[in-house]
């Protein structure tokens, strides 16, 4: 695995949808999320980071260190015990190889951030309070999202569908289709924005020049292998990467994300396409020195 990152880094990323949801709410009948006093479109970090996940889980099937942590169908127990597994231990002996070993703590860490690629960049909370559970501490990761946010206000539409399958036999014999809905949203342009730290990737994790790669990497690519009914067409139209000379930085992050902007172009009131905005355009003229921009889409 190559050294740890040395640059700090700043992105702006922009995707899309057509007559689908990209991220149901559960405490509103899955409709696609929405701010009610403003009614931009969210969605939430949680969201993008497992369209991440995914994306590496299948690329790098079976690579070693590229496993995932937060994972459907695995307890997180279960792969907190790999790491005992490795070291050759057991759990019911845990608090005195603690005792015996100061350094365990860090030994279970790192082979946690080793081996885990989302551990390795978004941090992880491995401690839980079940008995007898292995404890594997908390990571802080070095790769942060924010929420994405709709260019424009979005106004969902629920849709009426019908179906043959019958739930039940004593319905089928009353009934030859079933009612149902969907919502979607008809179209929105989604910015999303993020920063990766240098900092935290030297002293916590150990997130690599080749786990950067492969972030900007599974962003670009994150909807072409999660295609479903549900949400419609998505896509990623920009990818927009600030790289700063130093590890700490060479400008405010707010900065650097005020230099990339687009806009509905004239005379169009209802955005159906990415044709209705103008180019996603990043002003370079006011990113400050010791900032390189990179445009990755």
């Amino acid at each position: 695995m190559s050294e740890p990152i040395k640059n700090r880094y700043d992105f702006v990323m922009y995707f899309d949808v057509e007559n689908g949801n990209p991220n149901g709410d559960p405490d509103a009948g899955n409709m696609p999320r929405i701010d009610p006093e403003t009614g931009y479109g969210i969605v939430t970090d949680v969201c993008l980071k497992r369209k991440i996940r995914n994306y590496v889980e299948t690329a790098k099937e079976g690579e070693p260190g590229f496993d995932i942590y937060i994972k459907e169908g695995v307890p997180l127990n279960a792969s907190d015990n790999r790491a005992l597994e490795a070291l050759g231990a057991d759990a019911k002996d845990i608090k005195k190889l603690k005792k015996d070993d100061p350094t365990l703590d860090e030994k279970i860490r790192d082979f946690m951030c080793r081996t885990f690629f989302d551990v390795r960049t978004f941090g992880a909370v491995m401690t839980t309070f079940v008995k007898g559970a292995l404890n594997c501490g908390q990571v802080r990761g070095p790769v942060q999202l924010t929420f994405a946010r709709s260019v424009d206000p979005i106004i969902p539409q629920e849709v009426t569908i019908t179906r043959v399958a019958i739930t039940t036999e004593a319905d089928a014999e009353k009934k030859g289709t079933e009612m149902g809905r969907k919502y979607v949203v008809p179209y929105a342009l989604y910015r999303g924005e993020g920063y990766v730290s240098a900092n935290l990737a030297r002293k916590a994790t150990g997130f690599s020049e080749d786990d950067l790669a492969l972030l900007w990497d599974a962003i670009v690519n994150m909807f072409e292998h999660d295609h479903s009914a549900a949400r419609g067409k998505m896509a990623v139209r920009a990818l927009v990467v600030f790289k700063h000379d130093s590890e700490l930085g060479n400008a405010p992050s707010y900065k650097l994300f005020d230099a990339v902007s687009t806009k509905r172009k004239a005379g169009v009131e209802a955005p159906r396409s990415i044709d209705d905005y103008e180019p996603i355009a990043v002003d370079e003229a006011v990113v400050p020195e010791g900032v390189t921009v990179q445009r990755l889409v």
